[in-house]
C-alpha cells in the first residue's frame, strides 16, 4: 500500500492506466491523465513558492479542478485546507488567517455568491495568490494561467518533491464546523488517512469499476476522503455532483449508471418521496453508506427494495478521527444497520466511558472515545483544545453519548451538548427523534431542548410530514404521550415544509435554537 496521497495517484496511474478516473460533463480524465495533470499542478504550486508544510486553501464546490488542485498542492508538499462553501467572506477569512494559507483556489461567482469579492475587505496578510478554478476575477489568476506557470519547474524536480513527501507529513487541515465558537483546524497525516480508507473501502466493498456519484461536499471528509480519495484508492470512477438537486440526481443515476451513492439519510428519504422516482431506471445502484443518530429501519428496507441497493452500511465518525470511528458490515441485518453505527474500524479501540473516564458496562450509556491510527494529530496551533479532546492515554473524546452492546456495536443516543434535562430526567433528542421516525408521521424531525419555568427544560419538535400524512402539533403530542415516557414528550411541536440543513445534508439544530431564542 502506498504511504502518501501523491504516491497513491502515481500508483493508481500504473495500475489503472486508461480506465476513467473522473467524469464531469464533457471532461474525461483517465487515471494516467489524473497523475499527469496533478503533476502539472504540483509544478505550478512549486513555481508559486509552495514548500513542504505550506498551507493551500480550496474554497469551491465539487469540481474536477478541485481534485486536481488538491492533489497538486499535496504533491508539492503542501497541506490542504478545504473551506466550507457556505461560509461568508468573514468566516472564510478567519480560516485563511488561522491556517496561514499562502494560496487560495476558489471561484469567481457561483449560485449568486462571488467568492473573490467577499474577501475584498478582509485582512489576509499571509495570502499571496488567489487562483480562480472557473471563469476569472480581478486580481486573481485563472486556473489555466496558473497551470501554465508550472512550466518554470521541470517534471524531474516535481517528481523529486513528490518522493520527498513523507507518510508522517500533514496531508490536510480540515476545520470543524464551528457551530459553537470559532472553527478549529484538525491536523491529519498522509499515512493515517491512507490506512483508514484502505480499511474503510475494504469493509464497505468499494471496488474497481464502481461509478461513484459524490454529492457530499469535497470540503467535508465524507466527500473528500470517503469520496474521491477512496475512488482513487480502489479504481472507481469519480462523478462530482455540483449541487444537490433530486431530479438531476435521478437522471444521473440512470444516464451515468451510478453504482455508489453515499450520503446522509435525508438524500435517500428525498429520493424515495420524489414523484418522479418510478420514471427512472435505478438498477445500477449497488452500494450506499450513510450515518445519523436516528435512521428508521423502514428506510433501510426501502433503500434495498425500492432503490435497489445490494449493500447499505451505516457508519460513524468525526473530522477528528479522519472521518471514521465505526461502521456496520455488509452482512448485518437491517435492524442493526438502522439502530447502530456499527463496530470499531479494524484495529481501532472504541469504548463508552463515564465522567470518571472509566469504561461503562455493556448496555449502559457513556461518552464514546476512540484510540488508534485514525485519531488526529491535534488542533492546529491550539494545544489547549487538543488536550481537552485527546487525553493523556491517547483517547479521543468525541462528545457523543452512546451505548455499546456485547458484540461491540454502538448505538449513538446523542451529543452531550444536545442532551437536556426535563424535570430532573436526562432527555436525549436522538432517542425521541428515532421514536417519531418510527411513527410514520414524519419524513424529517429534529428535537431540541427549550427553557421552561417549571421543568427547567422541555422538548420542542420540528417535523416535516411524511408523504400522505397531515399531522398537527396536537396529534404529534398525542402520539408521543401514548408511546413514550411523559418527560420525553415534546411540549411544543412545529410542522414545517423543510428543516435547515448544512452542505453535508445534516439538520442544523443550532439554527433552530437560534430561531427559538430570537422569538
Amino acid at each position: 500500500m502506498e504511504q502518501t496521497i501523491p504516491q497513491l495517484v502515481r500508483g493508481a496511474a500504473q495500475r489503472m492506466g486508461s480506465r476513467t478516473a473522473i467524469e464531469e460533463g464533457s471532461t474525461r480524465l483517465s487515471f494516467e491523465d489524473l497523475a499527469r495533470v496533478s503533476l502539472q499542478a504540483a509544478r505550478a504550486f512549486m513555481a508559486a513558492g509552495i514548500e513542504s508544510g505550506d498551507r493551500v486553501a480550496l474554497w469551491a464546490p465539487n469540481l474536477s479542478e478541485w481534485i486536481v488542485a488538491a492533489l497538486g498542492a499535496q504533491s508539492a508538499g503542501g497541506v490542504l485546507v478545504p473551506l466550507n462553501t457556505r461560509m461568508k467572506g468573514s468566516e472564510a477569512a478567519y480560516v485563511l488567517r488561522t491556517s496561514g494559507a499562502r494560496i487560495l483556489c476558489t471561484m469567481g461567482e457561483f449560485l449568486g455568491f462571488n467568492y473573490v469579492d467577499s474577501l475584498g475587505d478582509q485582512e489576509l496578510p499571509k495570502l499571496e495568490k488567489v487562483v480562480v478554478l472557473k471563469d476569472s476575477a480581478p486580481d486573481a489568476v485563472t486556473w489555466s494561467e496558473f497551470l501554465t506557470s508550472g512550466n518554470a519547474i521541470s517534471e524531474a524536480l516535481a517528481l523529486e518533491r513528490i518522493e520527498s513527501v513523507g507518510p508522517e507529513d500533514l496531508s490536510d487541515l480540515l476545520f470543524t464546523s464551528g457551530t459553537t465558537g470559532h472553527p478549529k483546524g484538525v491536523m491529519t497525516r498522509h499515512q493515517q488517512n491512507m490506512q483508514v480508507f484502505e480499511r474503510f473501502t475494504d469493509i464497505i466493498g468499494l471496488r474497481e469499476g464502481d461509478r461513484y456519484l459524490i454529492i457530499n461536499p469535497f470540503f467535508h471528509s465524507f466527500g473528500y476522503k470517503a469520496g474521491w480519495l477512496s475512488c482513487i484508492m480502489r479504481g472507481a470512477t469519480i462523478l462530482p455532483q455540483l449541487t444537490f438537486d433530486i431530479p438531476e440526481v435521478l437522471q444521473r443515476i440512470e444516464r451515468d449508471r451510478i453504482s455508489v451513492l453515499p450520503g446522509p439519510p435525508t438524500i435517500y428519504q428525498s429520493l424515495l418521496t420524489h414523484p418522479e422516482l418510478r420514471d427512472h431506471d435505478l438498477s445500477s445502484l449497488r452500494l450506499a453508506t450513510t450515518g445519523a443518530a436516528a435512521i428508521p429501519v423502514e428506510l433501510i428496507r426501502r433503500m434495498r427494495s425500492e432503490l435497489g441497493f445490494e449493500t447499505v452500511i451505516t457508519a460513524y465518525g468525526l473530522t477528528e478521527s479522519c472521518g471514521v470511528v465505526s461502521l456496520c458490515r455488509p452482512e448485518d441485518e437491517p435492524e442493526r444497520i438502522a439502530q447502530t453505527s456499527g463496530r470499531a474500524l479494524t484495529d481501532v479501540e472504541v469504548r463508552c466511558v463515564g465522567p470518571d473516564g472509566e469504561e461503562r458496562p455493556r448496555g449502559e450509556a457513556g461518552e464514546i472515545v476512540c484510540r488508534g491510527y485514525n485519531v488526529m494529530q491535534g488542533y492546529f496551533k491550539n494545544p489547549e483544545e487538543t488536550a481537552r479532546a485527546i487525553d493523556s492515554e491517547g483517547w479521543l473524546h468525541t462528545g457523543d453519548i452512546g451505548i455499546m452492546d456485547e458484540q461491540g456495536y454502538i448505538r449513538i443516543t446523542d451529543r452531550i451538548k444536545d442532551m437536556y434535562i426535563c424535570g430532573g430526567f436526562n432527555c436525549y433528542p436522538a432517542e425521541i427523534e428515532s421514536a417519531l421516525y418510527g411513527s410514520g408521521l414524519c419524513a424529517q424531525v429534529a428535537v431540541i431542548g427549550i427553557p421552561d419555568e417549571r421543568l427547567g427544560e422541555v422538548g420542542m419538535a420540528f417535523l416535516v410530514p411524511a408523504p400522505d400524512q397531515s399531522p398537527t402539533p396536537e396529534s404529534v403530542v398525542d402520539w408521543c404521550r401514548a408511546n413514550m415516557a411523559n418527560y420525553k414528550v415534546p411540549r411544543r411541536v412545529e410542522i414545517r415544509n423543510e428543516l435547515p440543513m448544512n452542505a453535508s445534508g445534516k439538520i442544523t439544530k443550532y439554527v433552530l435554537r437560534e430561531e427559538v431564542a430570537t422569538r
